[in-house]
């Protein structure tokens, strides 16, 4: 092969002009990508970017780059690029990729059309999905509808049913998605299984309790695991006050514990992923649980929890601290005996929990009533514990529950 050609692509073809401006996009794409690694390697030894500015830089470059480097196959099918062009586009940007269809009438402009591209799925990423479902303007919500719409449900006892949903998208961390996608999944089971539940009030309560049932018993960080009794027990009267046969939430519970929900994993629970673009990173002095030594830990916060390494180059982490029904507050610097200090607490039980590595690479349980750290500035600890809050306020589903069980009991 010449050096003329790449890819099954001959650059012969291109006048000196294009040859210029494709060399020009393929260096700025490598410098992008080398900037992107030397943030993730040297962590703060950079200033962070906009995230958004560069998400929608390195699109935009992706795709002038996919618009010159066809192969000959896609030049005799440029409505099979442009498609490919625009699942690209939706991966990295949702709204941009769909209106890049629709602009390119690749994708009808409605509502139905819309949402049956995204129950079809192929080669769109689920959290993207996920994320465009979310959206609260008119036509995601409408969109939203017919794409539950396109579920079929019958015959289906209610953890099935999740399990079909849940698979369809990645669920997106914000309550006020969850709630809306939670409520037309309720009301979609319902209108297909009249009589199963008194209210679609019931349906998104259980539910909730299904997906919360299946984060306790299979989260290993959470070691207190809900019998079945406890499960029926938290179940009482949700049906417009009346109870569910104790059959029937056996059985959600023998289901889940047999087969925990299988989530998507295109970008949501890779470890990497999770610590390459954190809320918050940096060092930090950590108190031992037992003996009260202080060792300097790697710290990173992300989607809820807070992890320690002891170095900034381990894969794995030493420790993980879920941040459920956890509080943070300042230590005097009198009863800490150092300074900036900050901790980690749970007003309803003695431990935290949490869970790290022995020794032996073996998971157990962690020991801390409380988590207790020291920053190398005042201004340090303040920012981590404004981060640390606002990560906490983010986990929406023992809220809305509670609001919607209040609703419930206030109806009767």
């Amino acid at each position: 092969m010449s050096s003329e050609t790449c890819n099954s692509f001959d650059l012969s073809d291109l006048t000196p002009e294009e040859k210029l401006l494709l060399d020009s996009i393929r260096k700025r794409k490598l410098q992008l990508l080398q900037e992107i690694q030397k943030r993730a390697c040297l962590g703060k030894a950079f200033t962070p970017p906009d995230k958004k500015e560069l998400k929608d830089e390195i699109a935009d470059v992706q795709s002038e780059m996919d618009m010159i480097d066809v192969s000959d196959g896609s030049q005799n099918n440029p409505k099979t690029k442009q498609m490919s062009i625009g699942k690209k586009k939706f991966n990295m940007d949702p709204k941009k990729g769909i209106e890049y269809l629709i602009e390119h009438q690749l994708l009808p402009n409605t509502p139905e059309e819309v949402a049956k591209f995204l129950f079809q799925g192929e080669g769109l990423n689920k959290t993207a999905i996920g994320d465009y479902l979310g959206e609260a303007k008119d036509f995601n919500i409408s969109v939203l509808k017919a794409f539950v719409n396109l579920h079929e449900f019958s015959d289906m006892i209610l953890v099935q049913a999740l399990r079909q949903f849940l698979w369809s998208f990645r669920l997106p961390g914000e309550a006020q998605k969850i709630d809306r996608m939670m409520e037309c999944f309720a009301e979609r089971y319902c209108e297909l299984n009249p009589g199963m539940f008194t209210s679609t009030d019931t349906c998104y309560i259980l539910s909730f309790a299904i997906i919360m049932l299946n984060t306790t018993l299979h989260n290993p960080a959470v070691k207190d695991k809900p019998s079945v009794e406890r499960f029926i027990t938290m179940n009482r009267g949700i049906n417009d006050g009346v109870n569910l046969p104790d059959e029937l939430l056996k059985s959600l519970y023998e289901s889940i514990k047999n087969e925990p929900f299988k989530i998507p994993e295109d970008d949501g629970n890779d470890l990497m992923h999770t610590f390459f673009n954190p809320d918050k990173e940096g060092w930090l002095w950590k108190q031992g649980g037992r003996v009260k030594n202080w060792k300097r830990r790697w710290f990173i916060l992300n989607d809820n929890c807070l992890y320690y390494f002891q170095f900034t180059t381990d894969k794995e982490p030493k420790g993980i601290i879920p941040l459920e029904n956890i509080q943070v507050r300042e230590v005097p610097t009198e009863k800490a005996n150092k300074p900036n200090c900050f901790e980690l607490y749970t007003p309803v039980q003695d431990i935290i929990k949490a869970c790290k590595m022995d020794k032996e690479g073996k998971v157990v349980e962690g020991k801390h009533s409380v988590y207790r750290m020291s920053a190398a500035t005042k201004d340090d600890k303040d920012e981590w514990i404004r981060c640390i809050k606002a990560s906490i306020s983010e986990n929406p589903f023992y809220d809305m529950l509670a609001a919607r069980r209040k609703k419930v009991l206030h109806q009767k």
